[in-house]
């Protein structure tokens, strides 16, 4: 019986070590908060999103300014005209020139010319409704990676918990494992005056082995915990363990619920934003049948050497177009840009009703959290004192072993329960703060 004691205990001591032989890293509440909004991929992906919608805003800047383009070509010909317009391009004509002669056979030619080109819009109505439309949704991405933000702040106070409570539960399996370890060398006492039957003992060594199985589980989810914090932080934590510097609360704080306007919320916001958006390139596609005006210009210069500028020149202009028909396509883009709107703003409502539902049961869940934890809390400190009298009792030979042992096991059961009553308020909890943000 020693020899199984001795084995027990080894065994123990390798299953601690194999969970808290690695490094220990030590983290708050704070710095998590503080190292995921730098870290974190989803904010970062959120961020790209808005920064990529920022960028097709500042694409419509070109509504505004103008386009300017340089070039400078050579070219080497025989061809009368195009050797003719190059030397009037030059200003070097001659009335030699106009030998017919040389104008149906010319020399070899070159002409090398640079030119600047301006274009400029002046009037595109179509074009003001698309740069609104850009950015409101620009303006949706940003409150969509704001509401992101929050949600890690959500997320990872859930995770710092899940890892509170994983060692406190650890805690709780190290203390039974201690009481159970008391009972059984009470027991092996007992049994070796002849006070119990070889099934009194054989049944607390199932329960000591019973509760060291659920500690190893135990140690598994302090790990699992940790491994999705480290996820969340995208660090690589392979051989280390976070451990909060904080213990779990074990005592609720309950505090009066708050008026809320749901459309007050970020991601509400910028569900109403895109579908302003929409919207937009509905009037966009409409004003694509008014007709644009935009001015443009042009500076040449011309040479028979490379960026020479013997001969210059000018032109200037304007341009009124107007898409008359296109064979019924920005007509299609109407339809099309009023279906898109009129999803958009069911999405929207749709999302708004889905909101307030999940709230109000959210709000149900908290008020039944909140009866758990007393209830629990109640259990558990029956559960104590059953544990207490019975063990008493036993220890009088007045109750048998499975009396003791179904009271040992109801108090480990009460105590898990209660805590994980506590976390679920607790997050509940956090959750209608974060719904109601």
């Amino acid at each position: 019986m020693k020899k199984k004691y001795v084995l027990t205990l080894v065994s123990m001591a390798v299953l601690y070590s194999n969970v808290f032989g690695q490094d220990t890293l030590l983290i708050s509440k704070n710095q998590l908060l503080t190292q995921v909004a730098q870290k974190n991929l989803q904010i970062k992906i959120a961020d790209n999103n808005y920064q990529s919608a920022k960028a097709d805003y500042q694409q419509s800047n070109s509504l505004f300014l103008p386009n300017i383009n340089v070039s400078h070509t050579g070219i080497t010909t025989t061809n009368p005209l195009m050797a003719f317009g190059s030397k009037l391009n030059q200003a070097i004509l001659t009335p030699a020139d106009f030998n017919p002669t040389l104008l149906n056979n010319p020399e070899r030619t070159q002409n090398f010319a640079t030119l600047i080109e301006v274009q400029q819009p002046l009037i595109n109505i179509d074009g003001i409704y698309g740069r609104q439309a850009a950015k409101s949704k620009m303006q949706a991405y940003q409150l969509q990676t704001e509401r992101t933000k929050e949600y890690l702040v959500l997320e990872v106070t859930k995770a710092y918990m899940q890892l509170q409570l994983a060692y406190k539960a650890l805690k709780v399996f190290e203390n039974a494992s201690a009481t159970g370890k008391a009972n059984l060398k009470l027991v092996e006492n007992y049994y070796k005056q002849g006070l119990l039957q070889k099934t009194d003992l054989l049944n607390v060594q199932v329960s000591v082995n019973e509760i060291e199985n659920q500690w190893q589980y135990a140690k598994s989810n302090v790990q699992n915990a940790s491994d999705y914090l480290a996820f969340l932080l995208n660090e690589d934590t392979k051989g280390k363990t976070y451990k909060p510097t904080e213990a779990l609360e074990t005592n609720i704080i309950i505090e009066p619920a708050n008026a809320f306007v749901l459309a007050n919320r970020k991601d509400i916001k910028a569900a109403e934003k895109s579908t302003e958006a929409y919207s937009k390139m509905v009037t966009l596609s409409k004003m694509s049948f008014l007709p644009r005006l935009n001015a443009f210009g042009n500076y040449q210069m011309y040479d028979k050497t490379i960026f020479g500028t013997s001969a210059t020149g000018y032109l200037l202009g304007a341009q009124l177009s107007w898409n008359v028909f296109d064979g019924y396509k920005s007509i299609a883009k109407v339809s099309k840009a009023k279906a898109d709107f009129e999803k958009a703003s069911t999405e929207v409502d749709l999302y708004k009703k889905q909101s307030e539902l999940e709230l109000n049961k959210t709000n149900l869940q908290l008020k039944d959290a909140e009866n758990k934890v007393f209830l629990s809390q109640l259990a558990f400190e029956q559960s104590q004192e059953v544990y207490r009298i019975r063990q008493n009792r036993f220890n009088q030979g007045l109750e048998k072993t499975t009396d003791l042992l179904q009271a040992e096991t109801q108090l480990l059961q009460k105590e898990l329960t209660h805590l994980q009553a506590i976390f679920e308020y607790n997050f509940t909890k956090q959750f209608q703060q974060f719904l109601t943000k």
